[in-house]
């Protein structure tokens, strides 16, 4: 049995399923001042304690760290940018948050500039003045030759409450975005520790000694000890979640789009026959472009809790959520209250819902029936106008799934997933607005939950050779070790892989899981004088993401 948790801003969902089918689900609130709470309760919800003995494992997906950005209820952070010449400071991402120091590694990882460690040891103790034992360490290619790095986070080691150095993140090489990635990680450190602390107290609690993972922005999950190192990997699971969820129902055929119907906003995601798209570069969360390997999603502040009300004579909806409907005793008419008017949804109270479109109606000057369709039609028609717009924007550019890049590719999607709590009411509607097959699936309301029950451990690592200098580097490791001539890119390969398996293994990952692939592979001639001199090799290798081999031997057949 696996137990899925989704702990969401509203609610917190939670299935208990069994050879890939959901036994029970369950629907709580989620209380934001104790999450250990909301998880117990979704927990007993769902299982007895016969149930709890034969958890094969736990996976939890949660909002907490991306609220955290979106709402800048962030840790102060001392970063530590060393970026040598050819970049100004202001042209760099948060520099007005950053301490830049000497010391910088060239393009092939061979120091151009030693680090001085008098300036940093009087940054330390201007941080110390400021209370700040958060820091972030970051060189210009530092995926080279992380050195530099490792010196710095040394010398700040007995101050630090946590440290995260630039290499750890990711293997390619933007720099800006690795600051970005970096300054994340520390700002949410502090939070998401505190939620692994109480998740552990979660275990103890249920008795049980079983596998707890945390989803990341990549569909994948990541044991919850080790997520504390990377916490900036958890933001955007909640995305990343409704798309492992509505995968096992995505034709393989064709191109789709999912749609994610929440209480205060609508996640939308695209799939390239049968995959989901990927954000190549990493993902965006507010003004924060990142290393992050994340699903491509796109969110519009619109739901079916969202606050409709008329201003100088126009409808709007959202982008505010003040509550649940009124036919739920909710403060403020929505689109919900609308779908109950229509005879669309048989939930609330109907004469509550009917009061609330009335006060809309009176403003409005048109019928309660014509007040609760105009409703209904603008908020399928935003949502339809956002999914045409997220096409033609993907359509102008390179289109990347998570396992390649497809030369060419025009997205067509003739099918539209709707989940979520209003998807029932609204899908028919949508699909028409897009010109496209509406798919419901069973339990869209849990669909967060049971897409992070049935989602891989994923994890990537990045390798590098200079057959020149007979150097090897492994980008997330920080290590460098000698490599004899004639060495090869299927050397560098095969030690990716080997290297690859056990950090899986550690990650969480159980071994009929453990599908490595080769994401990226580049050569380039070392020229000096005319002549090759050598090469340097790049790979970057990952478990194929997706779902457990237990979940898809069971999959919903379409």
């Amino acid at each position: 049995m696996i137990l899925g948790i989704d702990v969401g801003g509203t609610h917190t969902d939670s299935v208990l399923m069994q050879n890939g089918k959901i036994l029970r689900k369950s629907k709580v609130m989620t209380d934001k001042g104790d999450l250990l709470k909301s998880v117990m309760n979704a927990t007993q919800a769902v299982t007895t304690p016969e149930d709890i003995k034969q958890l094969r494992r736990i996976v939890l997906s949660t909002t907490m760290t991306t609220n955290a950005v979106a709402q800048h209820q962030l840790d102060p952070v001392g970063l530590i940018v060393m970026s040598g010449p050819g970049v100004a400071h202001s042209d760099l991402p948060l520099s007005d948050k950053s301490a830049f120091v000497k010391g910088y590694m060239n393009h092939r990882g061979l120091e151009a500039e030693g680090v001085d460690e008098d300036e940093i040891l009087a940054l330390k103790q201007e941080f110390a003045n400021k209370g700040i034992r958060h820091f972030g360490v970051i060189g210009k290619f530092s995926t080279r030759s992380p050195a530099h790095e490792q010196t710095v986070r040394e010398l700040l080691a007995d101050q630090a409450g946590h440290v995260t150095t630039g290499h750890q993140l990711s293997g390619e090489l933007s720099f800006p975005r690795r600051i970005s990635t970096a300054y994340l990680n520390e700002a949410v450190w502090r939070l998401h520790s505190g939620m692994a602390d109480q998740l552990q107290t979660y275990l103890k609690q249920l008795g049980v000694d079983v596998p707890l993972y945390i989803l990341k922005a990549d569909g994948g999950t990541i044991d919850v000890e080790q997520s504390r190192h990377f916490p900036v990997q958890t933001i955007l699971s909640g995305p990343a979640a409704t798309i492992m969820g509505v995968l096992p129902y995505v034709p393989t055929d064709r191109d789709s789009v999912s749609i994610d119907v929440g209480g205060t906003t609508t996640d939308i995601a695209l799939f390239a026959d049968g995959a989901p798209l990927l954000e190549p570069k990493g993902v965006q969360i507010e003004e924060h472009k990142t290393l992050i390997r994340g699903l491509l999603t796109h969110s519009i502040a619109i739901g079916g809790d969202s606050h409709v009300r008329v201003e100088n004579g126009q409808l709007l909806i959202g982008p505010e959520r003040k509550g649940a409907a009124m036919a739920f005793d909710g403060p403020v008419p929505t689109p919900t209250d609308a779908m109950i008017v229509l005879g669309l949804a048989d939930i609330g109270d109907k004469a509550k819902a009917t009061a609330a479109i009335a006060s809309v109606s009176k403003d409005l000057g048109a019928s309660i029936e014509e007040t609760a369709q105009a409703i209904m039609d603008l908020a399928c028609e935003t949502i339809a106008a956002k999914v045409r717009s997220m096409i033609a924007e993907v359509n102008a550019k390179p289109v990347y799934t998570i396992h390649e890049m497809l030369e060419g590719k025009v997205l067509a999607p003739t099918d539209a997933i709707v989940v979520g709590g209003p998807a029932p009411f609204m899908a028919k509607q949508i699909g028409k607005l897009l010109k496209m097959k509406e798919i419901v699936p069973g339990d869209s309301d849990v669909i967060n939950a049971s897409g992070a029950a049935m989602a891989r451990t994923t994890v990537e690592l990045t390798l590098m050779a200079d057959t020149e200098e007979r150097l090897m580097s492994v980008a997330e490791e920080g290590v460098q070790t000698d490599i004899p001539r004639g060495f090869t890119i299927e050397d560098l390969i095969e030690i990716g892989r080997e290297k690859l398996e056990k950090i899986a293994r550690i990650a969480g990952a159980p071994e009929e899981d453990i599908e490595i692939e080769v994401a990226d592979s580049q050569s380039f001639n070392v020229i000096r004088d005319g002549a090759t001199t050598g090469k340097n090799f790049r790979v970057r290798l990952q478990i194929k993401p997706g779902l457990t081999k237990h979940a898809t031997e069971h999959a919903v057949e379409q």
